[in-house]
């Protein structure tokens, strides 16, 4: 077996140093048990040296010139040669305990997709609490986080991927999409919980509470047509680093 893991990385030069060196070092756990993988940065039109630190630490590169994560994630998946695919955002730093769990649920058998609980280095109260919801809602309603997804490569492909509608939440839309071709073929979509995903609180930082309040409300009372353009999703999209 081999595993694929795709970093989508969009002006990514502060952090996909460390984040690879992190990923090597949790990769030793698929050395020990005879698994396979590579590694592949997705340089989604960065404008720094995201792709050149990544090939110096021994990544396979592409390149996705529109700047877009599930477009930059379905470009890296269209190169990958593993049975399953991993994804992995810049910014987040995944353990060896978190790919032994997964690795021994895809070994099991019965499973399609999956994903994990995250954390973040934050105090704030009010960020924890939103870190604590979301990771109930996922195990609840089996939805990925879109900074750790696990999937067979066949069943992501049959299914075309990421949407290319949307800018954000992307992630939602796909386990929609999983969870009923898993009901269809029997077979189970995975949170794992052990060992969250410790993700950077960096937007906390870069963004204010009325930033993130005007983008909600403005998806609320729209209906979500927000997430379908890239101005309205600026959060993700600006450059802010």
């Amino acid at each position: 077996m081999k595993i694929s893991i795709i970093i989508p990385a969009y002006n990514e030069e502060k952090l996909i140093g460390g984040t690879l060196a992190k990923i090597a070092t949790a990769c030793r756990t698929f050395d020990e048990q005879g698994c396979g993988y590579e590694v592949i940065v997705c340089d989604n039109n960065s404008t720094d040296r995201t792709a050149q630190l990544a090939r110096d630490a021994g990544a396979s590169v592409v390149f996705e010139p529109v700047n877009q994560i599930g477009r930059a994630r379905n470009c890296g998946a269209a190169a990958a040669t593993g049975d399953w695919l991993l994804f992995i955002d810049a910014d987040s730093h995944p353990s060896p305990e978190l790919f032994n769990d997964m690795l021994q649920v895809i070994r099991r058998g019965d499973c399609l997709a999956g994903g994990c609980t995250i954390s973040m280095p934050t105090r704030d109260k009010i960020a924890g609490w939103i870190v604590k919801f979301w990771n109930l809602t996922s195990r609840v309603t089996r939805s990925v986080a879109g900074s750790f997804i696990f999937c067979e490569t066949k069943a992501f492909r049959d299914l075309g991927g990421f949407s290319l509608e949307l800018y954000a939440s992307e992630e939602i839309e796909l386990s929609k999409r999983l969870r009923k071709l898993a009901r269809t073929t029997g077979r189970k979509i995975v949170i794992l919980n052990r060992h969250p995903l410790l993700t950077s609180d960096r937007k906390l930082h870069l963004y204010t509470r009325q930033d993130y309040s005007r983008f909600f409300l403005r998806t609320a009372f729209r209906f979500g047509r927000t997430l379908n353009s890239p101005k309205e999703c600026h959060i993700w999209y600006d450059g802010r680093r």
